[in-house]
């Protein structure tokens, strides 16, 4: 799919400290070795590490 379509791509980052902090919603998860931001009210702020 062009990256132009996607609509709340996740970004793939080395620190997710500073952006877990900010939204209030932020969650920051750990599922398989990976570290997750999940945000259920705002979407945008999807992040993953590793």
């Amino acid at each position: 799919m062009p990256h132009f379509l996607w609509k709340n791509t996740m970004k793939v980052r080395n620190s997710l400290k500073s952006l877990a902090k900010r939204h209030r919603d932020n969650k920051l998860i750990r599922r398989k070795g990976r570290v997750y931001i999940i945000n259920k009210t705002n979407p945008r702020f999807k992040a993953r590490q590793g």
